[in-house]
């Protein structure tokens, strides 16, 4: 008995038009081995609903097509934020449809994505970006969660902000950058407060070019000259005496120490 052969443009056509009337179980299954004309297919089926693409989106090796149609997707749905979210953080989603995406995410889970493994270099820096240029208008309360939680990136624009609460918080941030720091407290947005902060902190204050930082800025209190002079060596004190940013009393004080001893 001869077998009829099924032509393989046959079997597409069948698979093309169950997509159509596929259930919600069935269209698990269809989508395990997606292509760009059956996704746009099971678009029209009405028992597709967002779950079933945010489990597409769990996939690895999808094509550019694939993500652009379910971009396309989102953009006419209007209120698919966990979807949106999805497509956005999917490490192969095409640079332009990504970065597109990230303005609409919120602001934590903008954080999440600045701090996320899998996410690219890009996708990373554009979420700081963003996350960045909201700082301005935040409650404080999310401060202080982004100072604890937050990329270096966004801990230093958050230390150039100076609020002392906010500033307490970053200190503990294990990403917070000695560089970042240093650069904090020779700017005038460091205050006695911050900068006592800084020199009181067990893990920064024991740095040999954070104290001299902290010695060299205008603002900071007295005690810690008191404390920490005799600590340096004699020539070391004699150039910090002539540092152009002291005050007359910070003068003073080393002068008193230099004579001393």
């Amino acid at each position: 008995m001869q077998t009829l052969e099924i032509a393989p443009q046959e079997l597409d056509l069948k698979r093309l038009h169950h997509a159509l009337t596929a259930d919600k179980q069935a269209i698990y299954s269809l989508l395990e081995q997606p292509s760009p004309d059956l996704l746009r297919v099971l678009l029209r089926n009405p028992a597709l609903d967002e779950h079933h693409l945010l489990t597409l989106l769990k996939q690895r090796g999808l094509t550019s097509a694939l993500f652009e149609i379910i971009q396309h997707y989102v953009d006419e749905a209007g209120n698919s934020y966990q979807l949106a979210k999805a497509l956005a953080r999917h490490p192969e989603t095409p640079p332009q449809i990504a970065l597109g995406l990230l303005p609409r995410l919120y602001l934590f889970d903008l954080a999440e994505l600045s701090r996320h493994p899998q996410a690219t270099p890009d996708q990373r820096m554009a979420a700081e970006r963003l996350i960045i240029q909201r700082l301005p208008t935040q409650p404080l309360g999310n401060k202080l969660t982004l100072a604890r939680q937050g990329s270096a990136a966004i801990v230093e624009a958050l230390l150039k902000e100076g609020l002392p609460q906010v500033v307490a918080v970053c200190l503990d941030n294990p990403r917070l950058k000695e560089g970042a720091l240093h650069q904090f407290l020779s700017s005038g947005a460091a205050s006695a407060e911050t900068i006592s902060q800084v020199a009181r902190h067990a893990h920064w204050q024991h740095r040999p070019n954070l104290r001299l930082a902290i010695l060299k800025h205008p603002r900071t209190p007295l005690i810690w000259y008191t404390l920490w002079l005799p600590r340096l060596k004699r020539g070391v004190v004699k150039e910090l005496g002539h540092s152009p940013r002291l005050t007359t009393q910070q003068r003073a004080c080393i002068k008193q120490y230099l004579g001393e001893h």
